[in-house]
């Protein structure tokens, strides 16, 4: 029951690049929310700007491309336009707009560039060859292409022709953005470099969709905080009463598997010592808190209790090193967000101490924007399915095409 760790990735530091006089392909993430042509959340745009920036800054021709939305062929409505216009306002200069990503509108677009410029191609997703990773697309692609930057952290879980396999027609240059490299530098002080003690706070509904990460992370913790609906799976395989949570019966016997890997590893283990308990999953339940194995028949646990949140705030307190997936109870609901908070909570005041502390994970990142801590902690990934694919040590294809 192992994960093997692929080898702490090389590569090129876009700060030591010229890019003067070159064109160069920006995979970008611009997969942000678009309702009637209006965007409702640039955070992805924003992030991307530096990158851009410094192409543009010194010399080079920027041609931006990216994925809008699952289309099936040509969408009007998931034209990339928008972004192309909204991109001029936040770099104070025109972004040039190809109509296609290949072909002739693509190759006149890049070809009248000048220095400095920029150059959004439209979505990439309008040709299926792209997700499938055709050759000859991908080839069409980097067509008057000079360098290649991946600045897509949150693809690099996918073999797309934009993402993995143009660099293969840069060999000498491709590069990662600054946000693939703040992304691959944080996950890897979790992954290779971690200072000890070690702490990784693991929450959820389901131990299934944590197993491998947390087989992959079990030889490198010193601690293990499992939280969450996925508790009351280790609590029930302990023998425990859990009432009517969540559970995972045909994983009761992964559960004491790992408890068993984490003894003979010497990683520590800690599970909540009280539950938060409702009658029905809803805010304004009825709510009592019991011993996490005595959760009375009819009740379900929704959140740690205060001896639970005392323990956690202690390990985390002693940490310098703390990887935070997933969140510890249903903090969407005010009644059972304390767990959650207060995670959050010591895990900003050790960071404020010199741990280096990483949040990921779609409901973690919601966790830590709601209670306004996302920027009291070292770094926040946004790489979703990539991360998580990342912590259990598979190779990710974006990443591989970028090593040197």
């Amino acid at each position: 029951m192992s994960a093997q760790t692929p080898a702490q990735p090389q590569w090129l530091n876009i700060d030591e690049i010229d890019f003067k006089g070159k064109k160069v392909f920006i995979r970008a993430d611009f997969n942000v929310p678009i309702k009637k042509g209006v965007i409702k959340d640039d955070t992805r745009i924003r992030e991307t700007l530096p990158t851009i920036r410094k192409v543009t800054q010194g010399g080079g021709m920027a041609i931006l491309a990216s994925h809008l939305g699952r289309p099936e062929g040509v969408t009007p409505e998931l034209t990339l336009r928008p972004i192309a216009e909204h991109l001029s306002k936040l770099l104070g200069q025109e972004v040039h707009f190809s109509t296609d990503c290949i072909g002739q509108p693509a190759a006149d677009g890049i070809a009248q560039l000048k220095e400095g410029d920029v150059l959004l191609l439209e979505n990439l997703r309008f040709y299926k060859q792209e997700e499938k990773g055709d050759m000859e697309f991908t080839r069409k692609l980097a067509q008057g292409i000079d360098m290649y930057i991946n600045d897509a952290f949150g693809t690099a879980h996918r073999a797309h022709a934009s993402t993995a396999l143009i660099a293969q027609f840069f060999p000498e240059a491709s590069i990662p953005g600054y946000i693939m490299r703040n992304e691959l530098e944080s996950l890897n002080k979790v992954l290779f470099d971690a200072k000890k003690p070690y702490t990784a706070i693991l929450g959820g509904a389901k131990v299934s969709t944590k197993i491998t990460i947390i087989e992959n992370l079990l030889n490198k913790v010193d601690n293990l905080i499992i939280g969450g609906g996925m508790t009351y799976t280790f609590i029930k395989a302990m023998g425990g009463n859990i009432g009517k949570s969540l559970v995972e019966d045909d994983h009761l016997d992964t559960a004491r598997q790992i408890m068993a890997t984490a003894k003979r590893l010497g990683a520590q283990i800690h599970l909540p010592i009280d539950s938060v308990n409702a009658d029905k999953f809803d805010n304004e339940a009825n709510i009592s808190t019991s011993d996490i194995d005595q959760v009375p028949d009819g009740m379900m646990g929704l959140d740690v209790g205060p001896k639970t949140i005392e323990l956690f705030s202690r390990i985390i307190g002693e940490s310098a090193t703390l990887l935070w997936n997933g969140p510890v109870g249903v903090f969407e609901m005010s009644n059972f967000a304390k767990g959650t908070q207060e995670v959050g909570k010591a895990i900003v005041e050790a960071t404020a101490k010199g741990a280096f502390s990483l949040v990921g994970g779609g409901d973690s990142v919601a966790a830590v924007n709601q209670f306004g801590i996302a920027d009291k902690v070292s770094y926040v990934s946004t790489g979703g399915g990539a991360m998580l694919e990342f912590l259990e040590g598979k190779e990710l294809p974006g990443i591989k095409a970028l090593m040197r």
